[in-house]
């Protein structure tokens, strides 16, 4: 199984809001699968975390950043990507404040373009009580340990 280190992003609006992107694969193996997951995806060749953290906020935002910030944690998961590999991934999250809630989809590959249904700001209330698949489905433990939303994650 290939090693898949990978860079995910909190990112966090002005109102407190955790942005998730909708995954749609209608074809594929992945077919009939739909989660809402982080921005984010694995290092190129060369690429620190740090790295790929910027590069991947560039591409799937359209918001440019000159340091991601520390890692504020860490997973190890086995999955399988939208070409059927099964990976096991390192994932590293960074947390990102942004000052504003507008996102730009000008750089997302055919791939994203594809899956990627929608985008949808989350607030703590809306992620703890939500009956939708959210990948990682402790995500609003890991926020709360972050200390992104207090008592309240």
């Amino acid at each position: 199984m290939r090693e898949r280190p990978s860079s995910r992003l909190l990112v966090i609006d002005p109102e407190d809001r955790l942005l998730l992107f909708r995954f749609e694969h209608r074809a594929g193996p992945l077919a009939g699968q739909v989660f809402w997951a982080t921005p984010g995806g694995g290092l190129h060749p060369g690429e620190t975390y740090e790295d790929a953290a910027r590069r991947e906020l560039l591409e799937e935002t359209g918001l440019g950043i000159d340091d991601p910030g520390p890692q504020v944690a860490q997973r190890r998961v086995e999955f399988r990507t939208p070409d059927g590999e099964r990976v096991a991934a390192d994932e590293r999250f960074f947390l990102i404040r942004i000052a504003a809630s507008e996102i730009s989809r000008d750089r997302w590959t055919d791939l994203e373009r594809e899956v990627m249904a929608e985008h949808r700001w989350w607030s703590a209330a809306d992620l703890r009580s939500t009956t939708d698949q959210v990948w990682p489905d402790d995500l609003a433990d890991l926020l709360a340990a972050a200390g992104v939303w207090g008592g309240l994650g």
